[in-house]
């Protein structure tokens, strides 16, 4: 155990983010994301035991988001309505602006275009987390002098 990392950042996720670059993507999957599908070889991690809103936080607070580009963040649209905002939607937009300082603008994405584009990103970090519709894709931005 490390002082000041939550519980649920195992030393495979810390792995995970350090190896990042600028740009590059990193999904937390609920417990319906196709995980070992969508993942590249060696680069999934498994989070089982932590919700998404857990790791999300855990996570924001170690990675900075992308300010180069609109939208740092994806969610996948609900397959049935996808004029509807699921309720996690919401806590995640918290959890972003306040992670970041600013308002952060979350891309909504079709279910299969999110598929794709997970299976593109650096790693996939699975969690148990039942809540439906909690998969969230955060890219990676760069460590400014104010976060040393």
């Amino acid at each position: 155990m490390l002082k000041k990392i939550a519980r649920c950042i195992g030393p495979d996720i810390l792995y995970l983010l350090a190896r990042m670059g600028h740009g590059d993507e990193v999904v937390i999957g609920d417990a319906n994301f196709p995980a070992e599908s969508c993942a590249k070889p060696s680069r999934l991690v498994r989070a089982d035991g932590c919700d998404v809103l857990m790791l999300l936080e855990a996570i924001l607070d170690l990675l900075p988001l992308d300010s180069y580009v609109e939208c740092p963040a994806a969610v996948m649209e609900l397959v049935e309505d996808p004029t509807r905002l699921p309720p996690i939607w919401g806590q995640y937009q918290e959890l972003l602006d306040r992670a970041e300082g600013r308002p952060v603008y979350m891309e909504r994405m079709e279910r299969f275009a999110f598929y794709e584009r997970a299976k593109n990103a650096f790693g996939v970090i699975a969690t148990s987390d039942t809540t439906l519709y909690a998969n969230i894709i955060l890219k990676k931005g760069v460590l400014g002098t104010r976060d040393f």
